[in-house]
């Protein structure tokens, strides 16, 4: 890619705004991968077991590997030293709050109780889904979407911090309080913030630290400009891979209650369905209301739709057992998120043309 000018008008598809070759067929590479996943599931015997014999944090060893390497070079990518004008934007901050824990948690709530009244164990499983913020998948929906990178760190950051104080008390609330207050069915969340604060640590921490890293030595000791374009190009792909790898495993690791139990996963893709694309819409909404620019409104609608299904996936677990409906439930949400958000980042993509056009350093476009 030439850097001639000084400034471009595009950001991250290419010189006439176009998706690369690569996220072009994006959807097709996830479909392979949900395929392959589901076949590896079902022809090798035993592959399941040995994915979740090794455990980190409720979560399989090597799913949680796939995740590390899908953030490292996103998060590799972000310009550290920008992070001050996103903290300084409270629009931004109080959106992504109030999305992030006052609607998100209601809404799921809302809708499981609405699509699975009837089926108690899928339905809590789904609350707890909607009580656990993004910190992990967010960061790649962004950066495919083009949306802005140093937002989407501190916007991550922020939902770890209120994750680690929040969420138990929110799961107490929206299992027992509230469900009390209706007259419905009660149910009741064992989890500790120490708990919540390792996941936290090690699916957010470690990638971003790692990051950051990188960019401060790789800047020290060869400077900006071989950093953003000979390293990043290197380890950029890698993101995809990381993202490839984690789906294969998650397909691989539940194919067979996928395949058995059908009607229920259906079930359970309505209010997820529904979820996903209310939580986005309205994300992009109000990000447009407040005039916001086209990568700040992207990074607040998939900040807003995204959802930790690691840490979804392990309390579940570890309060219900790994047999459990709510553990069911709490793995059929990525696997219903991966595929509507990938669609999301098109219908981003798609939106971007009503925005205004701005001026981006050219060596921001080196970094995709």
């Amino acid at each position: 890619m030439s850097h001639g000018p000084a400034t471009v008008t595009t950001r991250d598809t290419g010189p006439a705004g176009h998706l690369s070759t690569t996220d072009k067929y994006l959807p097709v590479w996830i479909g392979a991968a949900m395929l392959a996943g589901l076949l590896l599931g079902r022809l090798v015997p035993g592959l399941g077991s040995w994915l979740g014999a090794v455990e980190i944090e409720g979560i399989s060893l090597p799913i949680a590997l796939g995740l590390l390497v899908m953030m490292y070079p996103v998060l590799a990518k972000v310009r550290y030293d920008r992070l001050d004008t996103v903290v300084a934007d409270r629009r931004l901050l109080v959106s992504s709050l109030v999305l992030n824990w006052v609607l998100g948690p209601a809404l799921m709530f809302a809708l499981a109780w609405i699509f699975l009244a009837d089926l108690p164990e899928y339905r809590t499983g789904l609350i707890i889904v909607g009580l656990a913020r993004c910190i992990a998948m967010v960061v790649i929906w962004n950066d495919l979407a083009c949306g802005d990178r140093e937002a989407a760190a501190v916007l991550v950051a922020l939902n770890s911090i209120f994750q680690v104080v929040a969420f138990a008390g929110l799961g107490w609330f929206y299992l027992s309080v509230l469900p009390g207050w209706l007259g419905l069915d009660q149910a009741a969340l064992d989890v500790s913030p120490w708990q919540i604060a390792t996941s936290v640590l090690i699916f957010l921490g470690i990638p971003l630290l790692a990051g950051y890293l990188s960019r401060v030595w790789g800047e020290r000791a060869r400077g900006r400009q071989w950093y953003e374009e000979r390293f990043l190009p290197v380890v950029g792909p890698w993101a995809l891979r990381g993202l490839l790898f984690t789906i294969v495993l998650l397909f691989a690791l539940q194919g067979d209650r996928i395949v058995s139990q059908p009607l229920d996963v259906a079930r359970m893709a309505v209010p997820l369905l529904l979820y996903f694309g209310l939580m986005w819409g309205l994300g992009f909404v109000l990000g447009r209301a407040l005039g916001m620019s086209y990568e700040r409104t992207t990074t607040l609608a998939f900040t807003a739709a995204g959802n930790n299904f690691e840490l979804a996936i392990a309390v579940a677990i570890a309060t219900f057992g790994v047999t459990s409906g709510e553990a069911v439930a709490a793995v059929v949400g990525p696997l219903i998120e991966v595929p509507v958000l990938v669609g999301l980042v098109y219908v981003s993509l798609a939106l971007r043309r009503s925005f205004p056009t701005r001026a981006v350093p050219a060596s921001r476009e080196a970094t995709s």
